[in-house]
Formats: C-alpha cells, structure tokens, sequence
C-alpha cells in the first residue's frame, strides 16, 4: 500500500531558491506517479522574519500553470485553519499531520492531482 501523505524537505542544505524549487518540481511529479495523494513540504520561514524567499518562491510556483497538472490545491501551514475542512475532505490521511501542519508558517501542504 503506498503512503497517501509524504513530507518533503528542500530547505535542507540551504540551497539556492533555483535547486530548491527545481527539487520541489521533479519530486513532485514523481510523487504523483507513485500515486501519493497530499505532499507537506518543509521550505523553513526564513530568518528575515517576514517569510524567506524560498516560502515566498514556492507558493508562486504552485500557483503558475505550469503546475495545475500536478498540484490540485495548496495551503501555507499559517492557512491551514481557514482550508482544513477542504484539504481534509480531499486527502483524510491529512488529518495525522495536523498538529505538525496547523499554523507552521515553515510548510506549505500540496494536494496532487
């Protein structure tokens, strides 16, 4: 059986926002192929206090059209409270990462297509 929910790390290393997005993109569409439903990617906050400019660059990117064959919806962790009802409704197994997932603004939650 595979795993509906896998955490993906790719502010591990500190990368560039390019390799850091590049990874995102290739994993993600792997991680559709294996049939995994809901993706929590761990991008930290950054140290600026205002949000890093890999967190800023993520949610750009899964918002361009080059993603809506992959990325069905998303969510920033300090949103969670506001869509979880949705997100959960699409991917329950969701609902065993909540206490990492609810108001982290380190983590942006992808449900795949």
């Amino acid at each position: 059986m595979v795993n509906k929910v896998i955490e993906l790390n790719i502010e591990y290393g500190h990368p560039t926002v390019e390799n850091a997005l590049n990874y995102m993109k290739n994993s993600l569409v792997t991680y559709k192929r294996q049939g995994i439903r809901a993706v929590i990617i761990i991008h930290g906050y950054g140290s600026s206090g205002v949000g890093g400019s890999i967190k800023a660059a993520v949610a750009k990117c899964l918002g361009e059209s080059s993603m809506c064959g992959i990325v069905r919806a998303f969510v920033p962790g300090e949103n969670w409270y506001y869509r979880k009802r949705e997100m959960l409704s699409i991917c329950k197994d969701l609902s065993n990462y909540e206490r990492k997932i609810s108001g982290n603004d380190g983590i942006t939650i992808v449900i795949l297509k």
